[in-house]
Order: C-alpha cells, then sequence, then structure tokens
C-alpha cells in the first residue's frame, strides 16, 4: 500500500504514477470517482476526508491496471454518454464524445424535418447502445431498432438499456439484414470506419483491448458505408432521415456513396466540435 491517507494524496500519487507510466493523469480523477461513488465537484469537495483502507486499496489496484494499459473505462467498467452513465467492457467500443454529436444533431433535425412525431429509428451497429438509447431518452415518442452482429455487444446494449429503462428492440443480425421488410423514418450508424494500414499510428491501449470488428473495416474503412448506402433505399420512408458519423478523411466519399443511392437526397458532411468532418447526414425528402 502507497503512504497516503486523504484523497489528496491518494490523487498526488496517482498522477505522478500514472504519468511515469505514459498515461493521462486525469484518469486518477475518474477512478477516485467510481470508487467514492461520487462527482467531481464532490472529489473537489473533499479533498481532505480520510479513505477506508478498502477505498485505497480499490484505488491502487485499478490504477495500476489502466497503467498497465487497460483503458480506464473498462478497469471501472462505465463510461457517460449523453449526460448518462453506460456500462462499457472488451464487447464493446468506448463511447466516443463525438459521437454525441451524432445525437445531437439528430434530435435537432427531428423536428425540421418531420411533422409526425411517431417514428420508427434504427440504430445499426449499436455496440453499447449509446446511440439507440440516448435517442430513445431524449425523444421518448421514437420506436427504437437497435441492431448488432456481436452477441456479446448486444448483451451489454441491452443491460444498459435495462439500467437506464429504456424500451429498444434489439436484434442480432449483419448491418440491415434483421431490418428486412419495414420501414423506417430515421438511421443511424457509427459503423467500424479505421483501415487496417491505420492501426500502425494507433494507441496501443485501443489495439489491445477495445474490439477490433468495431473498428476495423476493408476498402480503406469504406466498405460498410457502402454496403449501408446499398441496402438502405429499400428500406427508408418519406421523408426520413440518415446519419452516419465518418473518419474525418471519408465525408467526399461516403457521400459520394448516398448520392448514388439517393440522387434527390439532400446530403451534407457535418464537422464535430474539433472543425474535422465527422457525419454525413442524407435528408429524404417527400
Amino acid at each position: 500500500m502507497m503512504t497516503y491517507k486523504n484523497v489528496m494524496e491518494a490523487l498526488d500519487w496517482a498522477s505522478s504514477f500514472l504519468v511515469d507510466n505514459g498515461r493521462e493523469e486525469t484518469a486518477a480523477r475518474i477512478v477516485m470517482q467510481h470508487v467514492l461513488g461520487t462527482t467531481y465537484s464532490a472529489v473537489m469537495l473533499h479533498l481532505q476526508d480520510t479513505l477506508t483502507f478498502e477505498q485505497s486499496e480499490r484505488f491502487e489496484k485499478l490504477i495500476e491496471e489502466h497503467a498497465s494499459g487497460r483503458p480506464v473505462q473498462y478497469c471501472i467498467g462505465s463510461e457517460e454518454f449523453y449526460g448518462r452513465t453506460f456500462i462499457v467492457d472488451e464487447s464493446v467500443l468506448i463511447p466516443r464524445p463525438e459521437t454525441e454529436e451524432l445525437v445531437l444533431a439528430t434530435t435537432n433535425r427531428i423536428g425540421q424535418l418531420f411533422e409526425n412525431k411517431t417514428l420508427k429509428l434504427a440504430d445499426i451497429g449499436t455496440g453499447s447502445g449509446a446511440i439507440a438509447i440516448s435517442m430513445k431518452l431524449e425523444c421518448p415518442e421514437l420506436t427504437v431498432v437497435a441492431t448488432d452482429v456481436s452477441v456479446a455487444a448486444l448483451a451489454t446494449a441491452k443491460k444498459n438499456a435495462q439500467l437506464l429503462a429504456a424500451d429498444i428492440d434489439f436484434r442480432l443480425g449483419d448491418l440491415t439484414a434483421p431490418l428486412v421488410g419495414e420501414k423506417f423514418d430515421i438511421v443511424l450508424s457509427n459503423p467500424p470506419y479505421i483501415a487496417f494500414e491505420e492501426a500502425k499510428d494507433m494507441s496501443s491501449i485501443v489495439l489491445e483491448h477495445e474490439p477490433h470488428s468495431a473498428l476495423f473495416a476493408e476498402e480503406d474503412g469504406l466498405v460498410l458505408y457502402r454496403k449501408l448506402a446499398q441496402q438502405l433505399p429499400a428500406l427508408m420512408n418519406k421523408p426520413a432521415l440518415i446519419g452516419l458519423e465518418i473518419g474525418y478523411t471519408q465525408g467526399e466519399q461516403v457521400a459520394k456513396f448516398f448520392k448514388e443511392s439517393f440522387p434527390q437526397a439532400s446530403i451534407t458532411v457535418e464537422k464535430d466540435i474539433n472543425g474535422k468532418p465527422r457525419m454525413v447526414f442524407c435528408e429524404i425528402h417527400v
């Protein structure tokens, strides 16, 4: 055990230990919040509080686990997304802030594009369920279907839906296969989009722990966008909205796929908060 007594001393030790091991020191605060079961502001208000032996032991164990290379979100078993806490484990990709922007941009468009509020939405490749569950909770009038090719990912998504009291119809299958024969007003997807050759430039933490099936795709990361563009015309109502998260170099090519499949649609490539092209929206009008 390290020789510290209070929260501040523990955070100081952990920050230095993480930096020495090539990790971000902010993880110390995330782990402390988890161990104490509290918020960032509460941790800051109680820096002089004494930690119990059990809290100290658990904190150290998690810090050492993260220092060894495991993502802090997997260490503590959760990640924040759109103001809610989601269970995450190695079966699913850790939700990113960029994906929150897809949810926000979609909710903003719903009122502009649709008069009818009883809409049907599909989230293809749901992973942890972050997109599907957030959309259902932000827009309760939606009927939401979520698909994934991974049995393990769907099990995690179902746990999240149960914990967050979101009524989602989860289905196992590849891309649009579980949706055939139905019509949807909104389709969202954050599919695997990293080209295999990009792996050499990626963090070892990501490569060694996050599911490669949720990260990488063939055809320079574009294959699933091409397939979605081919498969979605048969599933869309009019009006309809398709929203996709993309890699920041892929906007032009993904937009081209959808322009070919939906020649009358309005297709836009939108930037994220960092100014990088990160979303493609396809608005299909009546």
